[in-house]
């Protein structure tokens, strides 16, 4: 597979990476292990070099997974976790904690559970109001010159405070949703990430699985599904939005190829230095997914794309109300 930089950090990874998260964690049971183990592998041997997790997930248990999976082939992938939140909280909340010696007491949980001596890529898993972005800054680059981290990440940061982060450790990516879905990085975050040299790592580049074509109004999700919450998931909303399913359907049949190809090689062709990380937990899923690093969109296909979204207005916020405040900050 062709190898993409994030940015200017001269860090080298698959242009398609994995998003290891829905192994273990939000939508709907766990896979079992050893499947989840053999997938991951597969995508290694397909090519796949950057693999991300998070402590959140679970909590603990998909770091645990992808380090145990990766361990055979350490030297030639790169994984990035995430830090920012106090856990486990037994209602499932969100309680942001990036104090510097919980981002500490974190990074030695992930090193211990992903079995690595060093993480390759830490990211802010949410921007905390209650602590400036120069303390957690200046904690990182503490951990890389200690040789415990390599590289120093954002997710679901804002422009300000991705410039106030990369003035005192460069900021190797952002990690935000961006898809043909959700394309309001376009408006500040891109240019921003342009300037300073910095990569994007879009997350759910696939729409939560609904521009795949899978999932129409009459779907069902398991109870712990965390589409359940999301009001763009609502039966409503995904029948307002089938149109955009319907219109990527036509140019997928019209090239030979699916429509999750599609929205993963639009994306691809936005940018050299954008990496989208689509999760799946089946083999087909994973092999449709990274066919769409060699489908490259000319210019006009990208136009006829453009001009048939362009009429269709995507209904429903891409988050519930209480887990909208902790993005773009």
């Amino acid at each position: 597979m062709q190898k993409r930089k994030l940015g200017n950090s001269g860090l080298e990874v698959s242009a398609l990476g994995l998003g290891c998260m829905g192994l273990s964690f939000g939508y709907g049971p766990a896979t079992d292990k050893q499947q989840a183990i053999g997938l991951i592998r597969a995508a290694v041997d397909q090519g796949v070099t950057f693999f991300d997790t998070a402590e959140v997930y679970g909590p603990f248990t998909n770091e645990s997974l992808v380090g145990e999976a990766l361990a055979p082939v350490r030297d030639r992938v790169v994984i990035a976790t995430k830090f920012g939140f106090e856990l486990p909280q037994p209602d499932g909340k969100q309680v942001l904690n990036s104090r510097p010696e919980h981002i500490r007491q974190a990074v030695e949980g992930s090193l211990k559970r992903l079995n690595v001596e060093t993480i390759d890529l830490l990211y802010q898993h949410r921007v905390d109001p209650n602590v400036p972005i120069e303390d957690v800054a200046g904690t990182v680059k503490a951990l890389i010159q200690e040789g415990k981290v390599k590289h120093f990440g954002l997710s679901e940061a804002g422009a300000q405070t991705l410039r106030r982060a990369h003035a005192v450790q460069p900021v190797t990516a952002l990690q935000s949703e961006y898809s043909l879905w959700w394309r309001e990085p376009e408006q500040e975050i891109l240019p921003t990430l342009q300037e300073l040299g910095i990569g994007f790592v879009p997350f759910s580049p696939l729409g939560k699985g609904f521009l795949t074509g899978a999932i129409n109004e009459n779907t069902t999700f398991d109870s712990s599904d965390f589409r359940n919450v999301v009001p763009r998931f609502s039966e409503q909303a995904r029948r307002a939005n089938q149109g955009l399913v319907d219109v990527l359907g036509q140019i997928a049949q019209q090239k030979g190829v699916t429509p999750a190809q599609i929205a993963l090689a639009w994306l691809l062709a936005q940018q050299p230095w954008i990496v989208p990380i689509p999760g799946t937990t089946k083999q087909h899923r994973l092999q449709e997914n990274l066919g769409a690093a060699s489908l490259s969109l000319s210019s006009e296909e990208l136009r006829s794309i453009e001009a048939a979204l362009a009429v269709i207005e995507v209904q429903g916020d891409r988050y519930p109300a209480h887990l909208q405040q902790n993005v773009g900050r």
